[in-house]
């Protein structure tokens, strides 16, 4: 990564233009061309710098519930064990933690019956009890504005 790819980064968190051509207005505020900075979001999503760009909707302000949850498995079992989780479209996050509980993702559905549902699913999908199945709602929204920034290496890159 170079300096214009940390502006690039930067300028997608900040301040992504809400218009029919995003990455013509992010080149015209950096300098450069609609093309550069195309080629250079496809080759940061290419290294796994980027992992998705998209929105990000209220879902409690659309009617939708949802939790944090967790499942225990042995750790031969976390690479399937992660495509069934993965499979279901109401699944938004999923991450491994050292930890008992090594495998944990959110969920996001209409109802909480469907979040139940879909824990049960998960559960029998995986041969797991009850107690190798965390179910976390919350409580009370805290909501953190990560954003992250490119720091030069000793390179000064």
């Amino acid at each position: 990564m170079d300096p214009l790819d940390g502006r690039i980064l930067d300028a997608l968190q900040k301040d992504f233009p809400l218009c029919e051509r995003p990455f013509q207005v992010i080149g015209d505020r950096l300098d450069c061309s609609e093309e550069e900075v195309r080629r250079r979001v496809q080759g940061m999503i290419k290294e796994g710098v980027i992992r998705r760009i998209g929105v990000s909707l209220d879902s409690r302000k659309l009617g939708f519930a949802s939790t944090l949850a967790a499942v225990r498995v042995k750790s031969e079992a976390v690479p399937h064990a992660s495509e069934v989780i993965n499979a279901y479209a109401e699944v938004t996050h999923c991450y491994l933690r050292k930890d008992a509980f090594n495998i944990w993702f959110t969920v996001i559905a209409p109802s909480n019956a469907r979040i139940e549902e879909i824990l049960r699913e998960i559960g029998e999908a995986l041969s797991l009890d009850s107690s190798s199945i965390l179910n976390v709602p919350m409580e009370r929204l805290f909501k953190l504005d990560a954003r992250f920034e490119v720091s030069p290496s000793k390179d000064g890159i």
